[in-house]
Order: structure tokens, then sequence, then C-alpha cells
């Protein structure tokens, strides 16, 4: 007598929902993945903005308080522009200057999520030290 040896439909119908969890579960946490990955891109204009800054004072030497404009610093719209981020998701909010402090040179860059289908955070800020904060 030969006997059949296959799938049921209620093995293969377990095997379907197991994968749908796995499924389910693993979406959400690939999309935290996604946006973290598109900020980059943003974090690397932040750093491009602070190491123009970092020059324009080494060659300068001015004091004060001042956001300077980005083409004071030499970068142009084309050395800001990537996949997600423009020249326009990026802003100085603050910057100073003062010789003898401590330190010397203070700012904050900002880099906002506006037209990059990045939900959350809204912003991230770049100061002085490279610490990273994350606007809601």
């Amino acid at each position: 007598m030969k006997t059949n040896e296959a799938f049921t439909i209620v093995e293969l119908m377990v095997v379907v929902l197991i994968v749908g969890i796995l499924a389910a579960v693993a979406a959400p946490i690939m999309r935290g993945r996604i946006d973290s990955a598109k900020w980059t891109e943003g974090k690397a204009g932040c750093g491009s903005i602070a190491y123009g800054l970092r020059a324009y004072v080494a060659e300068k030497g001015e004091e004060g308080t001042y956001p300077p404009a980005l083409g004071t610093l030499g970068l142009t719209a084309s050395d800001l522009h990537g996949t997600y981020f423009t020249i326009g998701n990026y802003s100085i909010p603050s910057c100073s200057y003062t010789k003898g402090a401590d330190p010397e040179l203070t700012f904050v860059i900002q880099c906002d999520n506006t037209g990059t289908n990045i939900s959350v955070p809204s912003a991230m800020q770049l100061d002085e030290i490279g610490n990273w904060i994350e606007v809601p």
C-alpha cells in the first residue's frame, strides 16, 4: 500500500500564519532603521557646516555672536544637496566666537525633516562638542 507524504492544509496555514506574524513585527523595526539611515545624510551635512564654521573662525577670527550664512562659509547648494536633504533643511540658530573663552567657538547647527518623509524626530541639532540633540 502506498502512503502519501505531503503537507496538510492545516500545516501550510500554520506556516503562513507564523510568517505573517513575523512580518508584522519586523515592519515597524525596519521602518525605524530606514529613518535612521536617512538621518545619516542630514548629520553628514551638519558636520560639513561645522567644519566650515571652524575654518571660517580660524581664517577670520572675528569675535561676536552671529549665525553666518552658509554661503559665507563657502558652502553652496550643491554641497548640501543629497537624496533626502537640501540646503533649505539646514540652519545655524546660534554661533558665537569669543577669543580666550572655553570653548572659544560655540554653535548649534540644525537640520529639519521638512520634505524628507521622515516622521520623527522633526529636527536634529549638533553643538560644538559633537553632541546630537533630537528635537521632537
